[in-house]
């Protein structure tokens, strides 16, 4: 035979042959269950994947829904399957149900509207909505309900629109659901559908009757339109839902005994959308409600969860009080379900009505703090948050002492929350003074490392204030840290306490309880032991410092040691602690006669309300409305104001206004030249008279402009003057009032330079005493031209609401060293009633100190200019 005969011949016997037929779809899943290991199982689903594709590239219609089903099998595990998409569609156009079936079930699961593929369906779903079949139909309908793109639902929405109204109930149910889909994809196809939802609800099958409730649901919530619309359908929602109530058995609809429960929670639903924020609404279904409360069986599942639709419903309408109350009697029994479900359901919604119903969810506290001991942490955590909420001034002992328990016994992830829940409630809530104390350091002793960064510095607000309860707390808290540091925020407020009234422990006077014996040397043992403490972080250690350093002026006998030891700390690695040791070190030894005045005790803090002379408070769902009295400023002497005012004039320049104080008179201390430098220029040691107490708060700044010129010429009295004039640098000030508000005083500041070369990076800073407020202006310019050929302008506005106060002003100007030779040229220079005084200042430090912590700035010019009631201070860096 010839060569080419013979190739003819395998050709013809070869396409003869037919491919065998491939595995059914049963025999691949009892092949791929037979694996033992995950590589046999991907074996097993590569060799089938191989097959079902060379089947697919040989164009096999016979077993090409085997395949494609195979292939779905597949795609359920876990494993690509997307080269089937394209199969998919074949089939869908196949006139055989049985692969119309599996190519869009297909589609539905290998398709979405990401993928441009799916518009190639759109035609065969058009045919298929029309088909003579109520079971293609039903196919396409299905497949457009689920992934039907926006596109597809456009050009779809007529057909569906037209199954909507048929008389075939299975078609209708469909087609419900499928306008639903189609709604949220387009919302502007909703009025298509609002003829044919006019008899939905009139149907018998209960099939329709849900899809239909769906549906008016999806319509009500995307529009207030339709919600309008179909609040008048209340009466035969509520009719319906009568029927089924109080229907007999029914084998076709009935679960667990109640008939059909899904039908009952859709019309439960709607009706809350209904109902909301409309009364005629609301009571049109009040009855109905109280008859699905008291008549649905609450011992299966079944049941609770048509009452608890039906008290989400409740109370989200207008329903009556009592109707609310047995509500949330039914949340109460289901804290008592064995079901966690259920008791976590209960507390969740126990804790979202409790502002609205506090006294009805009161009667169940005692089974809301048996659920904080539930071993479900999900219940637990909502236990906790619940309890909180049922907190009042009434019950605050009892529920604080439940919570306490819970917070020693709970896990760590709850101790952060709890412990801050106790806070926020000891402090709106505590009957007293000592009972506050002593819970919030229950809680410190406690959860100490869980509390939040705020805790020790209110813990230290609520101690100051509390001036007859000083040497009961630190008397407590010296026991509370005796051989334990592991608590550090508790450790952090002893050391404070300590330092502050250390000399109150000292003395044992404590009435409160039984005193204890403790010496000087006792009180130092300890803070040293904090310090060398491998427990105790660097801000706790800070603490102990400074605690140290205050007993150096409330001891007598160990003023020597704490000399030592601040030393010692002097050249510690941790460079915070090393520059408070190397500033008290100074202290000790520059500036001893200033140290009593530095380190006298805290005044009172006192907390300044800014919402105006009343607030509502929104207590536990009572509102009451709480006066804010603005008290008169205290006139005792309060010699760590001046101190504050070197605080504010150091700090930074972000200015507050508070409520205005009165001036303090002045202390003949040992600080006194300190006060005297930033105090009101006194310096006669005389007292000043405080103004009356102003009780309105100070207008802003800016207030009252109008189109009037805002400002006078230079105000009769305020004369221009001349800061600084050195080294070629010149600074005048002028000042004007305002003519709407005669606080403000605007102050404009003109700088030149008269050197031979121009000054550069030229920065003008200003801070005033939180009594004030200030508005810095941007400068003209950042450059002084040389030879005075141009100056730099900035204006300053400064309200002053104390007229007859004396107050200071600090001005900082930066400006590069060269060419004015400033380095090494470190003095300070003062100008007070005309008379200039300069002396030389050791390397540039300017020690001050600000309630108990000393500051040093390095400064190269102090310059006074006092005018009037105005004292300036220049200082050039």
């Amino acid at each position: 035979m010839k060569p080419l005969e013979t190739i003819e011949v395998l050709q013809t016997t070869f396409f003869s042959q037919r491919m065998p037929a491939p595995i059914r779809l049963r025999e691949l899943i009892r092949t791929i269950r037979t694996a033992r290991t995950q590589a046999e199982e991907r074996e097993m689903i590569q060799k089938e994947c191989a097959a079902i594709r060379s089947s697919f590239r040989e164009e096999d219609n016979t077993y090409r829904c085997r395949n494609v089903a195979k292939l779905l099998y597949m795609h359920m595990l876990g494993y690509p399957a997307h080269f089937g998409q394209l199969e998919c569609l074949k089939l869908i156009a196949s006139q055989k149900f049985t692969d119309k079936r599996i190519g869009y079930l297909g589609a539905m699961l290998l398709l979405d509207e990401r993928q441009d593929v799916h518009l190639l369906m759109t035609n065969c779903i058009k045919n298929d909505l029309n088909h003579s079949t109520q079971y293609v139909q039903g196919l396409a309908l299905c497949t457009l309900g689920c992934m039907g793109s926006s596109e597809m639902c456009r050009d779809l929405a007529g057909e569906v629109e037209k199954l909507l109204k048929t008389s075939n109930s299975y078609l209708r149910k469909k087609a419900a659901l499928c306008a639903v889909h189609v709604i949220r994809k387009v919302p502007e196809l909703m009025e298509m559908f609002l003829p044919a939802t006019k008899n939905l609800l009139n149907e018998k099958n209960h099939g329709v009757l849900h899809t239909s409730v769906v549906l008016l649901t999806e319509m009500c919530e995307r529009s207030p339109d339709m919600l309008a619309h179909f609040r008048k359908l209340v009466p035969q929602l509520v009719r319906i839902l009568k029927n089924l109530i109080m229907s007999g058995y029914s084998p076709e609809h009935d679960v667990s005994g109640i008939s059909d429960p899904f039908l009952q929670v859709r019309i439960l639903r709607l009706l809350r959308i209904l109902g909301r924020n409309d009364d005629d609404s609301s009571e049109a279904m009040n009855d109905i409600l109280a008859q699905v409360a008291t008549n649905t069986e609450t011992s299966k599942n079944v049941g609770n969860a048509i009452l608890y639709e039906t008290v989400l419903t409740i109370m989200d309408i207008k329903s009556e009080s009592g109707l609310r109350v047995l509500a949330i009697n039914i949340l109460g029994r289901f804290l008592l379900n064995n079901d966690k479900n259920i008791r976590y359901v209960a507390l969740t919604s126990l804790l979202k009505t409790v502002q609205t119903d506090h006294n009805a969810v009161q009667r169940h506290r005692s089974t809301i703090v048996d659920c904080l001991k539930d071993l479900d942490v999900s219940i637990k955590r909502r236990a906790m948050e619940l309890s909180f909420a049922l907190v009042n001034g009434n019950n605050v002992r009892g529920m604080m002492k439940e919570l306490l328990y819970f917070l020693d016994s709970c896990e760590p992830e709850f101790k952060a929350d709890c412990a801050s829940g106790i806070f926020l409630a000891a402090e709106k809530y505590a009957p007293s003074k000592r009972w506050h104390i002593d819970t919030i350091m229950r809680v410190l002793t406690t959860a100490g490392s869980y509390v939040r960064d705020d805790a020790v510095p209110n813990l230290i607000q609520l101690i100051t204030n509390s001036v007859e309860m000083h040497a009961y707390t630190v008397q407590r808290l010296y026991k509370a840290i005796l051989g334990d540091y592991s608590q550090q925020p508790l450790v952090q407020v002893a050391s404070w306490c300590i330092g502050e009234y250390g000399d109150l422990l000292v003395s044992g006077q404590c009435e409160e309880e039984e005193p204890i014996q403790v010496t000087e040397d006792e009180v130092l043992d300890i803070l040293e032991s904090i310090l060398i403490s491998n427990m105790s972080a660097s801000v706790t250690r800070g603490y102990a410092l400074t605690a140290i350093m205050k007993l150096s002026t409330r001891f007598t006998c160990t003023v020597n040691r704490i000399k030592k030891v601040v030393s010692i700390y002097g050249s510690s690695i941790d460079v915070e602690l090393q520059q408070r040791a190397v500033e008290y070190n100074a202290l000790f030894k520059k500036y001893d006669h200033m140290r009593p005045a530095l380190l006298e005790r805290m005044p009172v803090m006192e907390k300044v309300t800014t919402n105006g002379p009343a607030e509502i408070v929104q207590t536990n769902g009572e509102t009451e409305t709480s006066v804010l009295e603005t008290k008169p400023p205290p006139s005792g002497l309060q010699p760590a104001n001046q101190a504050n005012d070197l605080l504010d004039l150091l700090g930074e320049s972000d200015i507050t206004p508070v409520i205005p104080t009165a001036p303090t008179i002045k202390p003949a201390s040992a600080g006194g030249e300190l006060l005297d430098l930033l105090g009101d220029l006194n310096l006669t040691g005389s007292p000043v008279s405080a103004p009356a107490p102003q009780i309105a708060q100070p207008p802003f700044l800016l207030d009252g402009l109008t189109s009037q010129p805002l400002f006078n010429d230079i105000a009769a009295g305020i004369p221009s003057i001349t800061a600084y004039n050195k080294n070629g640098l010149k600074i005048d000030f002028t000042f004007e009032r305002s003519n709407t508000n005669p606080s403000v005083t605007v102050i404009t500041i003109q700088a030149s330079n008269s050197t031979e070369l121009d000054m550069t990076d030229f920065v003008f800073q200003a801070a005033v005493p939180k009594t004030f407020q200030l508005q810095l202006l941007s400068p003209s310019s950042s450059v002084i031209p040389a030879f005075n050929s141009g100056t730099i302008t900035q204006v300053i506005k400064v309200l002053n609401p104390q007229k007859s106060c004396t107050w200071s002003l600090v001005l900082k100007a930066s400006m590069p060293r060269s060419p004015f030779g400033f380095a090494g040229k470190e003095h300070w220079y003062r100008k007070l009633d005309g008379k200039e005084e300069e002396n030389g200042l050791s390397p540039g430090q300017f020690v001050a100190a600000v309630m108990g912590t000393v500051y040093v700035v390095p400064l190269v010019m102090l310059v006074f200019c006092p005018l009037e009631q105005l004292g300036f201070v220049v200082c050039l860096w």
